[in-house]
C-alpha cells in the first residue's frame, strides 16, 4: 500500500521535550523559579492543562477544540502575535533616514558572574551600550545630537551556549540638541567600531566595579573568590587588557528591510521549533549554522539534560525587559519627539495606528480565514463552550 495518502508526522516541538524529560531535570537540578515556570509553561502551552474553549460550525455544525496559549516569553509558539503588534507599533514609528545595526558582545569571562547576577549584568549591557552611542551621537565631529536606538537583549549563540550580546537598531542621522533641524550622518558610515569598542569596555567595567562597590553582586559555585576585592580587581584588569568586539553592519536599504531585521531579532527565544531534528532515547539534535565555518549548516546532537540545561541558561528574570528603546526613541518622550523628527524630515504622519485584531492578524499572516469553518468552507466558527482546565500529568519516572 502506497504512502502518498499517509498522515504527514507531527512536527517535534520543544514542549515535547520539556514534557518528557522537564520534572526529572527539575528534581535533580537547582533551578530559579522563573526556569520552573518557563518549564511549566511550556509543557502545558495549547494542550488540555491550559484550557480552552469549543468552537461549532454555524452552518453546518463541525465542532474543534482550541487550546489557550501560555503566552511565556520563552515558549517559541507563543510569540508570533506578540512580535507582529509590536512591529506594527516600530512601523509608525520609522523615519524616512538610514538605519544601522550595532552589536555589542561580552566577553566569555563574564558568563559565569552573569549567570549569577543576571539582572545586574544584563541591565548594565543595556546601559553601557547606550551610553556609548549617545555619547558619540552627542559629539559634533560625529553628529552632534540625539540620535535613536532600539536594543535588543540576546544571551545564546548557534548551539545555545551562553553568547551574551546586544542588537541595537540606530538612526542614521541625530535630532539637534535645540531640536531646530535634523543632523544627516554619511549614508553608509556610523561611527568608528574600535573606539565604540574602546569607550564601551570602559564604561562597562565602571559599572561592574560600581556594581561590586556597593554589595549588588552575589557570588557562588565558580564565582566565589571573585568575593576578594583584589581577585575581582585583577578580573578587570584582565578584562580591560583585551579588546571587546563591537560590530557594526551595513545600513539597510529602506524601512522594509528594518522591519524584517526587527521581526527576525526582536522576539526570538534561543530555540526554534524548526530548528528541532530529532528527539530519541534521551538525546536531542537540532540545526545550528556555524558562522567559522563560512555559515555551514550543521546538526548538533545533545542530551536531554544538557540541551534543557543550556536553554534555561537563556531564561531572563521575571519583568526584565529584553527590547529597551534610547534617545530619541526613549519611552517617555518617543511621541512627541518622533513627531518632531518627522516634521523637520517632512514625512507625514501613519495613516492608521490602530491595531489589527487578533484573528484579522492571522489571517493576514497566514492566509488563512481561521473563523472559516475549515469541513464546510462556508460556515463561521462561532463559541460555544468553555473547555475547563484539566490538571497535567506528573512524570513519575
Amino acid at each position: 500500500m502506497g504512502t502518498a495518502g499517509a498522515r504527514a508526522s507531527p512536527r517535534l516541538e520543544l514542549a515535547d521535550i520539556v514534557r518528557a524529560h522537564g520534572d526529572a531535570y527539575r528534581r535533580t537540578h537547582r533551578l530559579a523559579t522563573v526556569q520552573h515556570r518557563a518549564l511549566r509553561a511550556i509543557a502545558a502551552c495549547r494542550t488540555a492543562v491550559l484550557g480552552g474553549h469549543r468552537e461549532t460550525c454555524d452552518r453546518c455544525g463541525a465542532a474543534r477544540i482550541t487550546y489557550n496559549s501560555c503566552r511565556n516569553r520563552h515558549c517559541p509558539k507563543c510569540q508570533t502575535l506578540t512580535k507582529e503588534r509590536w512591529l506594527a507599533a516600530r512601523r509608525a514609528e520609522l523615519l524616512p533616514i538610514p538605519y544601522f545595526h550595532v552589536v555589542f558582545t561580552l566577553p566569555h569571562d563574564l558568563n559565569a558572574l552573569a549567570q549569577g547576577n543576571p539582572r545586574v549584568l544584563y541591565a548594565l549591557l543595556f546601559r553601557a551600550a547606550a551610553d556609548t552611542l549617545l555619547t558619540f551621537g552627542r559629539d559634533p565631529r560625529h553628529l552632534g545630537g540625539t540620535i535613536g536606538i532600539t536594543a535588543i537583549l540576546h544571551t545564546w549563540g548557534q548551539t545555545l551556549t551562553q553568547h551574551l550580546h546586544l542588537h541595537c537598531l540606530v538612526t542614521g542621522g541625530a535630532l539637534a540638541m535645540n531640536r531646530s533641524r535634523w543632523i544627516a550622518g554619511r549614508a553608509s558610515f556610523l561611527f568608528p567600531v574600535r573606539a565604540l569598542s574602546r569607550v564601551f569596555r570602559a564604561k562597562y567595567l565602571a559599572g561592574l566595579q560600581h556594581a561590586f562597590d556597593a554589595g549588588q553582586l552575589t557570588f557562588a559555585r565558580g564565582t566565589v573568590d571573585l568575593a576578594d576585592r583584589r581577585a575581582f580587581t585583577a578580573v578587570l584588569r584582565r578584562l580591560r587588557a583585551v579588546d571587546w568586539i563591537v560590530y557594526a553592519k551595513r545600513p539597510f536599504g529602506g524601512p522594509e528591510q528594518v522591519l524584517a531585521y526587527l521581526g527576525r531579532y526582536t522576539h526570538r527565544v534561543a530555540l526554534s521549533n524548526d530548528r528541532i531534528v530529532e528527539h530519541r532515547d534521551g538525546r536531542v539534535q537540532f540545526r545550528w549554522k556555524d558562522y567559522a565555518d563560512h555559515d555551514r549548516g550543521k546538526v548538533m546532537t545533545l542530551a536531554a539534560d544538557e540541551f534543557l540545561r543550556r536553554f534555561l541558561l537563556h531564561v531572563v528574570p521575571r519583568g526584565f525587559m529584553r527590547i529597551r528603546h534610547f534617545g530619541l526613541l526613549a519611552n517617555r518622550t518617543r511621541r512627541d519627539t518622533v513627531a518632531r523628527c518627522r516634521a523637520l524630515l517632512s514625512q507625514a504622519p501613519p495613516e492608521d495606528l490602530r491595531p489589527e485584531s487578533a484573528a484579522v492578524l492571522m489571517q493576514r499572516l497566514t492566509g488563512v480565514d481561521l473563523s472559516r469553518c475549515p469541513v464546510c468552507g462556508e460556515g463561521r466558527m462561532q463559541i460555544t463552550a468553555i473547555v475547563v482546565r484539566v490538571a497535567p500529568v506528573t512524570d513519575t519516572s
